[in-house]
């Protein structure tokens, strides 16, 4: 991916911005689409100077604002089918049903952090609009959530690539190890969390 990648930027530069816009806006309903992957990658690629760092965040933020809107909006008007039909597993339904009640209870604070879960990130906006949560507050939260976010994830990639300027990829790796661990991290403190307290 990051050769095909990194060819395709280096060929013509504002494709890359609509691949992170378009993978970032998928990845908030189809938790499978490599968007943290794709704003890494495109971190690394603007260590070199292939790509402005700034757009990439705003690429990245944009796209994932967007997403968690549409998945909203899917969530508000669609909701019980999409839960009935797509988080039928018990693990599934266990992620919605842990995340409308935390949205009645730290709303906010779960669309900040649900952003940074793979696949929670997906039952956070969809429950959103299923509960009816504010959109208003959904929009001002999901904003900040998404711009971390994108910041974290470009930034990633622009340190580890810059760390490792004569060998991009593995920069790359680097970068996208430590997201891995991170979102690990996340998850595990959100278990112990949910078993312990």
């Amino acid at each position: 991916m990051f050769t095909h990648f990194t060819e395709l930027v280096s060929s013509a530069s504002g494709w890359a911005y609509a691949i992170v816009f378009l993978l970032s806006l998928l990845d908030a309903f189809l938790p499978v689409v490599p968007s943290e992957t794709a704003v890494i990658t495109a971190g690394v690629v603007a260590a070199s100077g292939d790509l402005s760092l700034p757009l990439v965040v705003v690429a990245g933020a944009s796209g994932a604002f967007a997403g968690d809107n549409v998945s909203y909006f899917l969530g508000r008007r669609f909701g019980g089918g999409i839960v009935d039909r797509f988080f039928s597993g018990p693990k599934a339904r266990g992620r919605i049903d842990w995340a409308t009640r935390q949205l009645r209870e730290r709303g906010v604070q779960l669309i900040l952090v649900g952003r940074f879960i793979p696949g929670g990130r997906t039952a956070v906006t969809l429950s959103a609009g299923l509960t009816r949560f504010s959109w208003r507050r959904f929009l001002a939260a999901d904003a900040v959530a998404a711009l971390v976010w994108a910041l974290y994830a470009a930034l990633l990639g622009y340190f580890g690539g810059r760390a490792f300027e004569s060998e991009p990829w593995q920069g790359l790796l680097l970068a996208l190890g430590i997201g891995f661990a991170l979102g690990g991290v996340i998850e595990l403190a959100r278990h112990l969390r949910r078993r312990f307290g």
